[in-house]
């Protein structure tokens, strides 16, 4: 492939860039056969591309007597360019070679906070162990602010939860996860629904004090419809935090709240844990990024290794 570069202002053409290789070979070895060995080219083929350089910028580029090559004014003037050049894509390509091979560069992912505490620790240690150039920058948020930031190019993954807000801009999701949720109280307080019970339906929760999420977060909605939808307004003790505050305040003793079984396993300390009698509540984790724009490679790697977990 013939790639032509410029080579400074106040010249309109454009010169291949092997031609820049071959002038530098024959300037640093003032000899063309011993330059012609350096860059793997026969003399003759070199020689021509040098003539035809020299045409193309309308100067002589060398003095040329027998067994003596010296540089000519424009050869003396071209010469620091063609190697400004020529290290500047050597640069680009240890750079391009790099990003390819995932040494460098990074990746933007959005998960909800519940996730952030749950699923991805292990998965980002174990992407970073494997990549340890890529810089990982993760936002928390809700599935309709992470929806936004992808729309808007400021992410390039994001762990959602099923549904999606309609309308939506146009994503393409993959189903990750079905993750079942949990019911945790403070050891001290009374088991919802009874002493002695090893899991909780929803109806135990009505006249319960429950600790709930903030607005727009994805559990403190899908709680609530449970609610509704046995017939009763859950009973809110405090409500407005994220999922740390959450887990705090059932601590505290303050009341139950609702939560995934990976926050619960990992975050269970100083909790009771209750599963949810069947059919219980679940949510569906997805991952999605913009159809229109496939993610970079980096990021491809880290969806990956998210769908392999």
């Amino acid at each position: 492939m013939v790639r032509l570069v410029p080579i400074g202002d106040g010249y309109d053409g454009w010169v291949q860039f092997q031609q820049l290789q071959y002038f530098v070979a024959v300037a640093e070895t003032r000899h063309f056969t011993r330059a012609a060995d350096l860059v793997h080219v026969a003399q003759p083929s070199l020689s021509q591309q040098i003539k035809a350089l020299e045409r193309e910028l309308g100067a002589d580029l060398f003095l040329r007597a027998r067994g003596n090559i010296t540089l000519t004014d424009a050869g003396e003037a071209l010469l620091p360019l063609a190697r400004r050049i020529l290290a500047d894509a050597d640069t680009a390509r240890h750079e391009v070679q790099e990003l390819v091979q995932l040494r460098s560069g990074r990746v933007r992912l959005g998960a909800t906070p519940s996730l952030c505490t749950g699923l991805l620790p292990d998965v980002l240690r174990a992407f970073h162990d494997r990549y340890p150039g890529i810089r990982l920058l993760v936002e928390e948020g809700g599935s309709h602010d992470l929806v936004r930031e992808l729309a808007r190019g400021a992410l390039d993954l994001a762990l959602v939860v099923l549904p999606l807000p309609s309308p939506s801009p146009a994503l393409t999701t993959v189903e990750l996860l079905r993750e079942d949720l949990v019911v945790v109280s403070s050891p001290e307080a009374p088991v919802p629904g009874g002493p002695g019970r090893r899991t909780v339906r929803i109806a135990d929760l009505e006249g319960e004090r429950l600790v709930m999420f903030r607005h727009g977060y994805d559990l403190r909605e899908l709680t609530v419809a449970a609610c509704r939808a046995e017939g009763f307004e859950p009973d809110l003790a405090v409500e407005g935090g994220e999922m740390d505050a959450v887990l705090g305040f059932v601590r505290a003793g303050l009341g139950v709240a609702v939560v995934p079984r990976m926050v619960a396993t990992r975050s269970g300390r100083g909790l009771r844990v209750t599963p949810l009698a069947r059919p219980g509540l679940y949510r569906t984790i997805a991952l999605a990024h913009r159809s229109d724009v496939a993610p970079p490679r980096a990021a491809r790697e880290l969806q990956r290794m998210l769908l392999e977990r």
